[in-house]
């Protein structure tokens, strides 16, 4: 049967047709800026499918009366779309992006890891105990900054403390164009906090530490507990290990919503706007210092130790910018290294066949 898909192309409805509800695609997450990278032929012979979880053996993908496991491949994540080859899925072709979350991933292959695409919200989500850390919420922000997508900061568990007003301004202090949504993880209290992000067709994410509540925040979503949860320990407030996959969850009559196992590990890679973004305010004093290569240490006329001194900036904000920093630059050198490497190994793979082609010819 030859699937009609002119209703997921701009102007594709009629003229004076009734209002219709979303399509199966658009329920997913298709939307303009997909369609205009295809042709209707095109569409027709190679439908399009969404990456909704990442599996070990597999990609599960799903579109219009499309639910099916695909070969995995390094090049595509959850949240990613596809035109599914339905001969050789292998074959299937990845759209362009609206956004990528990735980071170096853990170990020391020097690969970068992907880890969702097409995420219109990222919440960042850290929890009102000892487990709050302000470097990492910069290392979320800067992820976000890089990609293109708008974050909000996530405070859960405000029911467990007595006062949770010092969380909410050490978090809002980390930028001015992030917001901060103080709520109780459970019950309906998410769902109206965060009606604002999450509109039918949209995609949002939930990322943070093990234990802050990413699941309960979904299930909360989804009104039923369909993730299972579980305490954090009661010594150090650290969470325990629930979500083991990276999965988009469809919410009844709203968005998609991304579930991530809590990243023990961010290691920052090729994400130097997104630093610059987090510590606009380092930066631009940055460009007073009397020298262009000031390192805000001892200099004369720095700009920066003079904001500390005099109460403007906190020593240890620029303690931490200065690291995100370097271990940016040192990622960044590492990975075009192995880029490199494998560009050179390619060649010398491309020669050799041809040598030994030339050699089997009469």
């Amino acid at each position: 049967m030859v699937r009609d898909y002119s209703a997921f192309f701009p102007g594709g409805a009629k003229t004076g047709e009734a209002r219709r509800g979303p399509t199966t695609l658009e329920t997913l997450g298709w939307d303009p800026f997909f369609a205009q990278q295809i042709d209707l032929e095109a569409l027709t012979k190679t439908p399009p499918v969404r990456v909704v979880a990442v599996h070990r053996g597999g990609l599960h993908v799903v579109g219009d009366a499309i639910d099916r496991i695909i070969p995995p491949r390094p090049d595509a994540t959850v949240g990613d779309w596809l035109l599914l080859d339905c001969t050789q899925p292998g074959s299937s072709r990845v759209l362009s992006r609206k956004s990528v979350v990735k980071r170096r991933a853990p170990g020391t292959d020097r690969q970068v890891q992907l880890i969702a695409a097409n995420i219109d919200t990222l919440f960042i989500v850290a929890s009102c105990n000892q487990d709050f850390n302000v470097a990492r919420l910069e290392r979320y922000i800067a992820l976000a900054f890089e990609a293109e997508i708008p974050p909000v900061i996530l405070l859960t568990k405000t029911d467990l403390v007595a006062d949770p007003q010092a969380y909410i301004d050490a978090a809002r202090a980390l930028s001015d164009r992030v917001p901060v949504v103080p709520l109780d993880a459970r019950g309906d209290e998410p769902t109206q906090a965060l009606a604002e992000w999450c509109k039918p067709g949209r995609t949002v994410a939930f990322l943070g530490s093990s234990g802050v509540g990413k699941s309960t925040l979904t299930n909360a979503l989804a009104g039923t507990p369909a993730i299972a949860t579980q305490p954090i320990r009661e010594d150090d407030a650290k969470g325990r290990h629930t979500t083991t996959r990276r999965e988009l969850h469809l919410i009844p009559g709203g968005c998609l919503v991304l579930d991530t196992p809590g990243m023990r590990e961010l290691q920052l890679a090729d994400t130097a706007s997104g630093i610059a973004d987090v510590f606009e305010d380092l930066q631009a004093l940055s460009a007073k210092c009397r020298f262009s290569d000031c390192q805000h240490e001892t200099e004369p006329g720095c700009a920066i130790r003079a904001a500390i001194d005099d109460g403007r900036v906190n020593a240890a904000r620029l303690l931490r910018w200065r690291k995100l920093l370097a271990e940016d630059a040192f990622n960044s050198a590492s990975l075009a290294e192995r880029r490199a490497k494998d560009v050179a190994f390619g060649k010398m793979v491309r020669r050799v066949m041809k040598e030994a082609k030339s050699r089997q010819q009469p």
